[in-house]
């Protein structure tokens, strides 16, 4: 099968052409860390728009933290599979557990990327929640809910892959859904990108920065 994209950033510039209704200053690029805010931060220097990073985390089921039975963003938003808890008879002293120590892993990280900073003000302006790409579509969902919460309008979800069934399911939760791609049979989001190298923290910083220089210039 070919590859979809040739890399985070090559798949943020055709994002960005999906997008251009959403083209002006006044526009919030919110990139999922760490490997959504690469396609971000193209999204956002294409549409001359502002770009941040919105951090989530995973809830991993126990002895499988890859394993998705929720998620976390930052501001509180906590979005939990309640019929998976249920199947798989996870007490709910893990979960509350496993809650709180992504919420103090998002205050690191938080920490790491805005020195601690609250997010821009989302009231009242278009808001691009992006990911390099979605699987269960947890960490979205509660990036997506934090934005509503915090009142940004339209608040569109922009990704270049994605599961037919997710964005379904993801799609009610936003005013747009932007998705470049939904093939079928869905793996992994890696297995679409010939290059899928893994993004540090130290990336992130840096993308940060350039943005909010070149915006300041």
């Amino acid at each position: 099968m070919p590859f979809l994209f040739k890399d985070r950033a090559n798949a943020g510039r055709d994002l960005a052409l999906a997008l251009e209704r959403y083209r002006g200053p006044s526009t919030l690029v919110l990139g999922l860390p760490r490997g959504g805010v690469v396609v971000a931060a193209e999204v956002a220097r294409v549409l001359g728009a502002e770009l941040n990073a919105i951090v989530t985390r995973k809830v991993g089921a126990p002895g499988n933290p890859e394993y998705a039975i929720g998620a976390v963003a930052e501001g509180g938003q906590v979005v939990l599979n309640d019929q998976e808890i249920a199947v798989y008879n996870i007490a709910p002293t893990y979960v509350q557990q496993e809650v709180h120590r992504q919420e103090q892993e998002i205050q690191r990280r938080v920490g790491l990327y805005r020195a601690g900073a609250s997010l821009p003000t989302m009231r009242d302006r278009p808001v691009l929640v992006v990911d390099d790409g979605v699987a269960t579509g947890y960490t979205m969902l509660a990036a997506l809910r934090a934005v509503k919460h915090q009142g940004g309008t339209p608040v569109v979800m922009a990704v270049p892959v994605i599961p037919a069934g997710t964005l379904e399911r993801l799609a009610v939760e936003c005013d747009d859904a932007v998705a470049l791609a939904t093939p079928e049979p869905f793996y992994a989001v890696g297995l679409f990108y010939e290059d899928f190298a893994q993004v540090s923290d130290r990336d992130v910083i840096q993308l940060l920065k350039s943005a909010k220089a070149t915006r300041a210039a």
